[in-house]
């Protein structure tokens, strides 16, 4: 498939916005129109590029939250403060204004369904964007795959997608989202109040003996804790595909 090509090869594209949904107070999705896409595999990304008036150019990579069978190609953008391409995107970016863009990006981090299952998903913070992308991609195969989200986040608040998850969560099709929120749990919170270790994975995910596949994606710290504790369980490594992010200005 294209999304499996090398990065060399690849050209920049002007893609138009046509949509922004905002997430959460600190994120938003942009959801562009892209004519020349060649098309993606779920969990791949994209280069972003802004130039100035100036000339000065700034570039940073964000993943694909749309599924491969969506008519759309959809980024979701956490706003850093300190950032140099985020806030622009997440408060300066309208409808009808165009980014340049390249991809898609990367063939180990991918999820195309004919891997079997079970599949656990584990994401902090915006690493549940890769993951999304994942999920909506179950949903439009359809063929009942094991598959469940464990999505760790710092407050309600900050779930991203939380909505969407929990409807693909009530099809009935062989995935399930769970939730823990590690500082501020509401009253009457259901979900998980902890961060992720070797315990909420065993009560979450499934023994090593079903050698599910795992895909683990956010901060550096939170994908190594994770996928230590997941080898420690016993997973074999060669099972476990991580995808890590820090800091790179926004």
């Amino acid at each position: 498939m294209a999304g499996a090509a090398v990065l060399g090869r690849l050209t920049w594209q002007l893609c138009e916005v046509a949509e922004l949904v905002e997430e959460t107070p600190q994120v938003k999705t942009l959801v562009l129109g892209a004519p020349d896409w060649p098309g993606h595999r779920a969990g791949q990304h994209v280069d972003v590029r802004l130039t100035a008036e100036d000339g000065y150019q700034a570039q940073r990579s964000y993943s694909i939250a749309s599924a491969p069978e969506e008519g759309r190609l959809a980024l979701t953008v956490e706003r850093l403060a300190d950032g140099e391409v985020s806030p622009y995107l997440a408060d300066v970016l309208v409808v009808g204004d165009k980014l340049e863009l390249r991809g898609p990006i990367g063939g180990y981090f991918v999820w195309d369904g004919e891997e079997g299952g079970p599949v656990l998903l584990v994401g902090g913070g915006s690493g549940v964007v890769p993951l999304m992308a994942m999920a909506r991609h179950h949903a439009a195969l359809g063929n009942g795959t094991p598959m469940r989200l464990l999505y760790s986040a710092k407050r309600l608040d900050d779930v991203i997608y939380r909505k969407e998850l929990e409807e693909l969560a009530a099809r009935g099709d062989g995935f399930e989202a769970f939730f823990t929120l590690t500082r501020d749990q509401p009253e009457g919170w259901q979900g998980f109040g902890r961060r992720v270790d070797r315990a909420l994975l065993a009560k979450v995910g499934w023994p090593a003996a079903d050698d599910p596949h795992a895909f683990v994606c956010g901060p550096t710290g939170f994908v190594e804790a994770v996928a230590s504790a997941l080898v420690e369980s016993g997973l074999s490594p060669g099972r476990i595909k991580t995808e890590r992010f820090g800091p790179t200005g926004g």
